[in-house]
């Protein structure tokens, strides 16, 4: 066996318990997130439901059950994140010259609270507007009857892709580090990026008016961050070279 194949076998292993360190660190805490799980749906369903939508109702003996189970999973990976964020950086960093390991760090600090802020941004403004958009249609011969597990599946899906549109600037920035596209030519191109962030949110999100603008604008925002700091970066390494 050769020197290559040590390495790949070597590489293999530490991945191996990377990923083991990171399940563990999920089941250790499931059991927190399990008891947790009832508290915040009940929240997100005050927060997120105006008196006129009316109630969540379910239509299977074991669908609240599993719907926690699956609500402690994604609470679990949430508490579970700096630690899994550690192990990969600690895979990772060896590999790594000292400017990658600083990029990579300023990547996953920026990247991570993109997501964050995108998942915060849907649930303190889009999932209430959105109810309330549905909830205007309501009459007295037509009343809504929800469920909750069609509820939390939207709202799982529009934080999901909150959180991944906002990563907007971080995919510019990437792109012109990397020299796939220059700043200049993405200006240009600013109304092709906006027919694909449009087309973006109105595949992500339900099909009404109302949550895809609230997607697309702070994506556009986003991109024009982005664009900006790309810019400055290619001014600044041009002057460097």
């Amino acid at each position: 066996m050769d020197e290559a194949e040590n390495t790949l076998i070597a590489h293999l292993e530490a991945l191996r318990w990377t990923l083991l360190r990171i399940i563990f660190a999920v089941a250790l805490l499931y059991p927190i997130a399990f008891f947790l799980s009832p508290h915040t749906i009940d929240l997100l369903v005050r927060w997120s439901f105006p008196p006129e939508v009316g109630k969540l109702y379910y239509f299977a003996p074991m669908e609240v059950f599993w719907v926690q189970l699956k609500m402690a999973l994604v609470l679990a990976l949430a508490l579970s994140y700096p630690w899994d964020v550690l192990q990969i950086w600690r895979f990772l960093v060896p590999a790594l010259y000292k400017e990658e390991r600083r990029v990579l760090g300023w990547w996953i600090i920026f990247a991570s609270m993109l997501f964050f802020g995108g998942m915060a941004f849907c649930i303190g403004l889009i999932l209430p507007l959105l109810m309330r958009f549905s909830g205007g249609f309501a009459t007295p011969e037509l009343q809504p009857v929800l469920g909750l597990a069609n509820f939390l599946n939207l709202a799982g899906w529009l934080m999901l892709s909150f959180g991944a549109m906002f990563q907007t600037p971080i995919l510019v920035l990437l792109a012109v580090q990397f020299g796939i596209i220059s700043a200049e030519t993405l200006r240009r191109k600013r109304p092709y990026v906006m027919t694909a962030i449009l087309i973006a949110a109105a595949i992500l999100t339900p099909p009404d008016i109302v949550s895809q603008v609230m997607l697309a604008v702070p994506s556009w925002l986003l991109f024009e961050l982005g664009l900006f700091l790309a810019k400055r970066m290619e001014k600044k390494r041009n002057e460097q070279t």
